[in-house]
């Protein structure tokens, strides 16, 4: 995973943890409310800890500076801090489910520890680090102090009927009423009491899980800035990548074009050139004969104009240019070997480009199913959402499809990547498969 694709998740996973906060049920199935409940339940304990030992270390580095022992001291120090924000990034993973991505700018190559420790000292991230690890201790005691008021009343309540039953009696006191239960079943009521509580703890839980997650998002994460670097160097690597399929999906295309031309058209016209050139040489002596080669050679000619035909409609096909995609496809459907219904709902012609890509993801798709999906039938849809052309593909078939590097479905995720968009194919075995591509247009 990207550290972008790391931080997206990670904004995803914060807003689940309110996600869905009305429901009790939910609340109490989840496995992070209760993470979280024992992540804050000790965060008094871990915070004193990094506490303890910051101000203890700092104190003696500082101290010490004047005779030059501190000064490494406080190195040793600044390195121990990140540390215990790195520990910090994988318990809020593990408790709240969201990975945090490094904020850390690069450290400088090299073995040189001085560079590097200039850098660290440098880096706004690592004194976001001290501050957030300076602020775990207080906020640790008031989430500490909160987990123990609400889950200890909770389960004291919920135990007054095993108490009672007991100790012969106990006194169930809601505020000013209060009275005297002699048995298990009189201190049912405060039992109800003790679920109403626990509801209540699950919310309070979550609530300040999703607040000390904004917190260690704020201080422990990447900054605006950061984020925003990230998203364009990822963005930028995936533009790299596509380009390079794209050429890739090029060149593989050309040495297509060649490989027929000259296994196919090539031979038949050379084939052609060489009955005409015999039957010239007959055509006094052998009237005849000079007839059957010119027929031959007019054979041969139709054939290799119709394999030129057949050719150029794989580059680009005749009828996608003068009338669009919905006739290109019907055609398509009309010459496949199973009944396929076809569906364009686009509000105009998209560009070129697109309407390229739609149509040979379309032409690959449905020559697969014929060859290995043993489908009855299929269907075609394209529609626009938004600014995207989404092409979808699907039968009845076995399933079982994959995209294989080097074959042809990938070479459709080749030719989506072209223009940046992106092929999904969802075939399990048994089946439907539905291939589908969204494919950007700017309308």
């Amino acid at each position: 995973m990207s550290e972008m694709s790391g931080s997206a998740t990670a904004a995803m996973r914060t807003r689940t943890v309110v996600k869905g906060t009305w429901n009790p049920v939910a609340l109490a199935r989840s496995s992070v409310t209760w993470r979280s409940a024992l992540y804050l339940g000790a965060s008094m304990f871990v915070g004193l800890a990094w506490f303890v030992s910051l101000v203890v270390g700092l104190s003696v580095s500082a101290a010490t500076v004047v005779i030059w022992v501190g000064i490494p001291g406080l190195a040793l120090m600044m390195v121990y801090w990140r540390f215990a924000a790195v520990l910090e990034r994988g318990m809020a993973w593990a408790a709240f489910g969201v990975r945090i991505p490094s904020p850390y700018r690069p450290l400088p190559p090299g073995r040189n520890p001085l560079t590097k420790l200039k850098t660290m000292a440098g880096d706004p991230a690592t004194w976001k680090d001290l501050l957030y690890l300076a602020l775990r201790f207080p906020l640790g005691v008031v989430e500490f102090a909160v987990m123990v008021a609400v889950w200890s009343a909770a389960g004291a309540f919920l135990a007054l009927p095993l108490i009672a039953a007991a100790e012969g009696g106990v006194e169930v006191s809601f505020g000013v009423v209060s009275f005297w239960a002699d048995n298990a079943f009189g201190a049912l009521p405060g039992t109800l009491v003790g679920v109403l509580l626990g509801i209540l703890g699950m919310y309070v839980t979550r609530g300040m899980a999703a607040g000390h997650m904004v917190l260690t998002q704020f201080l422990l994460g990447p900054s605006r800035t950061q984020v925003e670097n990230l998203r364009l160097r990822e963005r930028t690597a995936h533009l790299r990548a596509s380009r390079a399929r794209g050429v890739d999906a090029a060149e593989f295309e050309r040495r297509r074009i060649e490989r027929d031309l000259h296994d196919g058209a090539q031979q038949r016209l050379l084939a052609v050139a060489m009955d005409i050139g015999r039957a010239r040489a007959k055509l006094d002596e052998d009237p005849e004969g000079a007839r059957a080669l010119i027929e031959q050679a007019h054979s041969g000619t139709k054939e290799a104009i119709s394999e030129l035909r057949d050719l150029a409609r794989g580059i680009y096909p005749a009828i996608l240019t003068d009338r669009g995609l919905d006739p290109a496809l019907s055609g398509l459907a009309g010459r496949a070997p199973v009944p396929v219904e076809v569906q364009v709902d686009l509000p105009e012609r998209p560009p070129a480009a697109v309407e390229s890509i739609a149509y040979f993801i379309v032409a690959e798709a449905l020559a697969n199913i014929a060859k290995y999906a043993r489908a009855t039938r299929a269907g075609v849809r394209v529609h626009r959402e938004d600014s995207w052309v989404i092409v979808e593909v699907t039968d009845d078939g076995v399933g079982g499809a994959v995209a294989r590097p080097e074959g042809g479905l990938a070479g459709l995720a080749d030719r989506a990547a072209t223009i940046d968009g992106l092929l999904t194919v969802d075939s399990p075995v048994g089946g439907p498969t539905v291939i589908r591509a969204d494919l950007p247009c700017t309308w």
